[in-house]
């Protein structure tokens, strides 16, 4: 059994009306009300809760928050997580995609300038929300969906949540083409790589955000990657809801233990600075030497007590980067929110923490799966748009059917927390070709691609198609990146050059 009854433990749930708590096994224990707060009262109750004034941050956050008639608890900060817990029927899909644009004639990176041109345009021309940090436009938003930067601007698409996959595929669709519409009449293109193949960090503009300015000047502090993880990659994403604390273990449990097979089905960064670097995942490996207190496989999520309140104990001691205040972003390196929550952060002495400061602290931390009141699965390589819509198709098989997530809960059951380390460790080198107790890590990809296609087919939308693009990595065990190493070494005539046009959107 994966799970141990936790009697004694109560379960976060969030319901409209008095719930019972229950045990992980799904006997009843103790039949005491627990506190509940329903996901659509959220909002209201972030404006008035415990005699509270409180806005939920975004990216980039939101104006201040006003100051708190009540000091935050840990409690709250648990029931913030627990709040994004949703009946399985308000399930949704949220997809984020990154890629690079770059100059057709020269393959530079884009200039800030070209970018602030390219964001007006397709807010002009499709109806957007300008986003703005002072007099620089730094983003865009329509409806749920939002268009950010990231530090080296590499454009991403943070996708509205969604109930389908065909939704998704035609969200990323329509993003795509608005976006290849101004773009190409600037000659500017976009590509679906993990890793920056020609630039280095020298060649990457720097934008304009406050955010960025902060962990530019901390990361070669605390790893030796930082630079390259903020500059130089793209990853996608795919978000996804959890019904009860016992159903978020489960899923954070199972993500984790198979993001090693996400990152090997999607590996997609095989060079570096115009030569294979060795990796078919360059992206996932800078994220083992870019700060060991923010990322990684995260071993305490497999521990008995494992719920809302230990990874709100962990977020509290991961070091924080910025608390924001009158539109500035106020430099708090390497000090703690669990100080913050005290009044004791030297960066602000006195002052206390609002949901906002959690909500963009979260934001900050960067393990292999994340939980905000959702969970992200953080560990594929950007790429071209069909596997945009495949990686939610794999994530959504396996985790939003319960039958495919008991059969993945009781697959990695007796995997050892030194084994998922391991594949963690080797997966960016050899990707599905890692060895793998008696076999190789392909034969456990085969037993998980047919679980999500089993799951896909329960949900009965016809959604199996979006495997494709991975069926064909499984069925013969070469990485996407091992595809463009062979045109590397063959027919490109070792000139990395054409991966930009072999990977253009």
């Amino acid at each position: 059994m994966v799970f141990v009854s936790r009697a004694a433990t109560p379960s976060h749930c969030i319901r409209h009306d008095t719930i019972f708590r229950h045990s992980f096994d799904g006997s009843n224990v103790r039949r005491r009300p627990c506190f509940a707060v329903s996901p659509s009262s959220w909002d209201s109750a972030k404006k008035g809760w415990r005699g509270r004034s409180m806005i939920v941050a975004a990216s980039p956050p939101t104006e201040d928050a006003v100051v708190a008639a009540e000091p935050l608890t840990k409690k709250d900060l648990v029931d913030y997580l627990a709040s994004g817990c949703k009946t399985k029927d308000k399930w949704r899909i949220g997809t984020e995609h990154e890629k690079f644009g770059f100059e057709f004639g020269s393959l530079r990176p884009m200039k800030y300038e070209q970018i602030a041109e390219l964001l007006n345009g397709i807010a002009e021309r499709f109806e957007w929300e300008k986003i703005m940090e002072g007099d620089k436009i730094i983003g865009l938003k329509q409806g749920k969906q939002s268009i950010s930067l990231e530090p080296g601007g590499q454009f991403e698409l943070s996708g509205a949540p969604l109930e389908t996959l065909h939704q998704t595929c035609a969200e990323v669709n329509s993003h795509l083409y608005q976006v290849k519409a101004v773009a190409e009449e600037m000659g500017i293109g976009f590509l679906g790589i993990g890793f920056q193949p020609k630039w280095g960090i020298k060649d990457i503009p720097i934008m304009p955000k406050g955010r960025y300015d902060i962990m530019r000047n901390y990361m070669p502090k605390v790893g030796s990657l930082g630079l390259d993880m903020m500059f130089r990659t793209c990853t996608v994403q795919v978000n996804l809801d959890f019904s009860s604390e016992a159903d978020m273990i489960r899923k954070f449990r199972a993500g984790l233990a198979l993001q090693p097979i996400a990152t090997a089905l999607f590996a997609n960064s095989p060079f570096t600075e115009g030569k294979p670097n060795g990796f078919v995942s360059m992206r996932s490996q800078i994220w083992t030497d870019t700060d060991k207190e923010r990322t990684g496989m995260l071993p305490f999520v497999f521990d008995d007590s494992f719920g809302f309140e230990q990874y709100v104990d962990y977020a509290l001691d991961v070091p924080m980067y910025f608390v924001y205040r009158k539109k500035k972003y106020v430099d708090c390196t390497g000090m703690t929110f669990r100080d913050f929550l005290a009044g004791k952060l030297p960066c602000l002495p006195g002052e206390l923490p609002t949901l906002n400061d959690w909500e963009n602290h979260l934001t900050t931390i960067f393990p292999e799966v994340r939980l905000k009141r959702y969970l992200e699965m953080r560990g594929a390589d950007g790429g071209p748009w069909r596997r945009l819509c495949a990686l939610p198709a794999l994530w959504v098989g396996l985790l939003y059917d319960d039958v495919s997530l008991q059969n993945i809960l009781d697959m990695t059951a007796d995997w050892t927390p030194e084994e998922r380390q391991m594949l963690r460790n080797k997966v960016p080198i050899t990707g599905l070709k890692t060895p793998f107790r008696d076999g190789l890590l392909k034969h456990v990809a085969e037993e998980v691609l047919q679980l999500a296609r089993d799951g896909l087919e329960r949900r009965g939308f016809k959604e199996t198609g979006f495997l494709n693009e991975v069926a064909e990595v499984v069925r013969t065990g070469i990485t996407p990146a091992e595809k463009l190493l062979e045109l590397y070494h063959g027919k490109w005539g070792q000139s990395v050059d054409h991966v930009f046009e072999e990977l253009l959107y």
